[in-house]
Formats: C-alpha cells, structure tokens, sequence
C-alpha cells in the first residue's frame, strides 16, 4: 500500500515545525530528508526514521519495522511525530551522527561544455 498524500502532508507538517525537512518522492513512498540528510522514509503511511544511536536511545520502546519487503535495514516506527520537543531532539540529534551527502558529479553534459570551452 502506497503512502497517501494527506498521511505525507501530516507527518511533513509536524516535522517542518523542528527545522528544515524535505521529502523526495520514490515509487510511491517518500524519503525524508533533515538539512539535507536522510534520516529515514515514510513507507505504507508510516514515519520511519534510520536506527541511529540516538534514535534508539530516545525512542527506546518504538517498534521496528524494514521500509520494504528486501529491505535489510530494520527502521524505527515513530508514533508520536505531534510531539514537536521529541522530534527537534530527535532530528538535531540524529544529525550530528548522519554523514554529510555526498557531493553529486556533473551531468555529462555540463562536463562534455566545460571540455568545449577549454
């Protein structure tokens, strides 16, 4: 089951009010992103947040759930995205322990210009 647009509304609404979240829609489900870091998915109408430490050690009683069938990665269910103190802490934590995204290469086309230009 796909992950409606009025579920992806909810959750982006209560997580836009800690800082800067986006989402990026993928086959019918939605990666979450924090400043630029992605910190879990929102998959059949629930927030799943990446098993960071200190994920699991603020929301130590959350259940578990893979994102997808043949998913390897064992995700965090939040159930309680409303509560605005949790989730700043959350993400503000989970960002310290998230890696910077790495920088994307250049469309061939813009390094096929810049070879002409020189």
């Amino acid at each position: 089951m796909a992950t409606t647009g009025e579920f992806h509304d909810y959750i982006l609404e209560h997580l836009q009010k800690v800082g800067l979240v986006t989402t990026r829609k993928m086959m019918g489900e939605y990666c979450v992103y924090y400043q630029g870091k992605m910190i879990g998915d929102i998959c059949d109408n629930c927030l799943l947040l990446k098993p960071t430490a200190s994920v699991l050690r603020l929301l130590p009683n959350a259940e578990r759930a893979y994102p997808y069938e043949g998913s390897k990665t064992l995700m965090v269910v939040v159930e309680d995205v409303e509560n605005t103190a949790l989730m700043r802490e959350v993400l503000e934590a989970m960002s310290k322990e998230l890696p910077q995204p790495k920088a994307k290469k250049k469309k061939k086309e813009d390094q096929t210009r810049a070879i002409k230009e020189s």
